[in-house]
């Protein structure tokens, strides 16, 4: 089988799950992860013959997309802030939206030296590694309940050659953040945390039992729940259990960055100044929905 005649059938076989263009943008994400053709080189070689053994790889792969697999599950990577990313079914694929958030504290703090940055549910790490990469002098964790989780995060931290420490603890049983352990990570070996932190950063589940009819069936069957969802009668818990830590380990001068609902905003703010937090930034995102926290206890 040939470049072309591949691409014709995944038009022919995905045309009644996706469109057109995402149909084009997997054909072309797959052959260039396999064999590192471009665009460009495709349409200038449509009639190059596809070998037996790499046909069967493209094959299975179509069936995935047939099945609704993520793309960037089968390919096990995807690209977030510039940076290549391991994913896999224990941690959330990277959003647009959290490019944003982390874009925010790089702007706010690219001139700062030596600061303190913890990142709570870091997943597959992507916040905390895109702050390392541009922050090289920063001391940056990374926090998850899932050890699985915390694996594909220490991979993508040597993947991308920065120095993070991951240590493994349910942000719901806050305790002394000295009982931590630490999977050691790609820095200093570390037994616990820093006192304090210049900078809390948050991506937790805040996504609605009630809002799930607004995911995509991709996400609901491939990505995993635990990082996504939470119930409809305690939506703000994580935030609420991230705002106290905060308030405990953020130094008198230190900033906590959130992504949030876009729907609770509101409750979000208000949440924050129960909690006695005073100065709080809201921000939209590139699609104008309310998504981004910036606040202080100063």
């Amino acid at each position: 089988m040939t470049l072309q005649e591949l691409k014709l059938k995944f038009l022919i076989e995905l045309n009644r799950i996706y469109p057109k263009e995402e149909i084009l943008s997997f054909f072309f994400l797959l052959i260039h992860h396999k064999i590192g053709l471009t665009r460009a080189e495709i349409a200038l070689n449509p009639n190059q013959i596809i070998p037996k053994e790499e046909l069967n790889l493209y094959l299975d792969a179509l069936t995935e997309l047939q099945g609704e697999k993520p793309i960037q599950y089968i390919i096990g990577e995807t690209e977030f802030y510039g940076l290549t990313f391991k994913v896999n079914e224990e941690v959330l694929i990277p959003r647009p939206e959290t490019e944003e958030l982390v874009d925010w504290i790089l702007k706010e703090f690219k001139e700062k030296k030596d600061l303190n940055i913890l990142d709570i549910g870091t997943g597959s790490g992507c916040i905390a590694i895109s702050l390392a990469k541009h922050l090289p002098e920063a001391n940056i964790s990374g926090m998850d309940i899932s050890k699985q989780a915390l694996q594909t995060a220490l991979q993508n931290a040597k993947l991308n050659k920065v120095k993070i420490n991951f240590l493994i603890q349910d942000i719901l049983k806050n305790s002394d953040t000295s009982n931590y352990p630490s999977l050691l990570g790609t820095g200093p070996a570390m037994n616990s945390l820093p006192m304090k932190f210049d900078i809390i950063v948050s991506n937790p589940p805040y996504v609605r039992d009630l809002e799930k009819l607004e995911i995509k069936s991709n996400v609901l069957q491939n990505e995993p729940h635990i990082a996504l969802f939470v119930s409809d009668d305690n939506p703000l818990l994580f935030y609420d259990k991230i705002a106290d830590f905060a308030k405990q380990y953020l130094k008198a001068n230190g900033f906590l960055f959130l992504e949030i609902n876009q729907y609770l905003a509101e409750n979000m703010t208000t949440l924050l100044r129960q909690k006695g937090f005073k100065t709080i930034e809201l921000r939209k995102d590139v699609f104008g929905n309310d998504r981004m926290i910036k606040t202080s206890l100063f």
